[in-house]
């Protein structure tokens, strides 16, 4: 099984802004590096070495950043960009990148960071022989995120709207068949979660659910960048924090 990981890092960050106005979001500081380092890492940590970076909004600002990773983790790690020339979202940003990725793809966003692991996903997906699975947790109020439609097999059934209240949250990490997405059209303005996954289960595909049970951070809003880099030291308490 060939594995390629898609980040998405296309994202202007809107709600955030107002903080580090001339930084991308995932680029934002956390404990000592780059919020986008700790994504890298957590990917590298689950065994993963083709990285392709979806990338937009102040897109030279992570070409370089990119650049500089690249020759700093050698050989083991392969690290890539493509660059969108104008905004296309979550599902067309993963479109954009799969004439680079291998038989299955890992899609990971740039701005947010799960305690869980691949490793159950994957297990998963081979025992059930599935198309794809999501990474998911369950969380007391999902009105920030909205919430997934899950049968009681554990498969996707599609997502519901924000609303109060407890329920199952998608932690930003995905995994496919790369030849699921492939009928998508290219340089198509797509969202994931509101007209790809929907489409996919339309046509019958099998996509599991996989809750874990770690904590899970999203620097999307300013207090959540706050509590980044406590985050992180507990995420990788063995790594070298600057």
């Amino acid at each position: 099984m060939t594995v390629t990981a898609i980040v998405l890092a296309g994202g202007k960050g809107t709600r955030i802004a107002g903080l580090y106005p001339d930084i991308p979001k995932p680029l934002i500081p956390a404990a000592g590096r780059p919020f986008l380092y700790w994504v890298t890492e957590w990917l590298v940590a689950e065994g993963l070495a083709d990285i392709v970076y979806s990338v937009g909004h102040c897109a030279d600002q992570i070409e370089r950043w990119v650049a500089a990773q690249s020759a700093e983790r050698g050989d083991a790690v392969r690290l890539r960009t493509v660059t969108e020339s104008s905004p296309l979202g979550t599902g067309g940003g993963v479109r954009a990148c799969l004439d680079l990725c291998a038989e299955w793809v890992v899609v990971s966003n740039g701005d947010s960071l799960c305690q869980a692991s691949l490793g159950p996903v994957w297990r998963r997906i081979t025992d059930e022989a599935l198309d794809g699975a999501l990474l998911a947790r369950t969380v007391e109020d999902t009105h920030r995120y909205g919430s997934l439609d899950v049968d009681g097999s554990g498969r996707l059934c599609g997502f519901f709207e924000k609303r109060p209240g407890a329920g199952l949250i998608n932690v930003g990490v995905a995994v496919f068949r790369r030849a699921l997405l492939e009928p998508f059209p290219i340089g198509v303005p797509l969202s994931m979660e509101s007209e790809v996954i929907p489409a996919l289960i339309g046509r019958g595909a099998n996509l599991g659910v996989v809750v874990g049970k770690g904590a899970f951070l999203d620097i999307g809003t300013p207090q959540s960048v706050g509590l980044a880099e406590g985050f992180i030291r507990t995420l990788f308490p063995e790594a070298r924090l600057r």
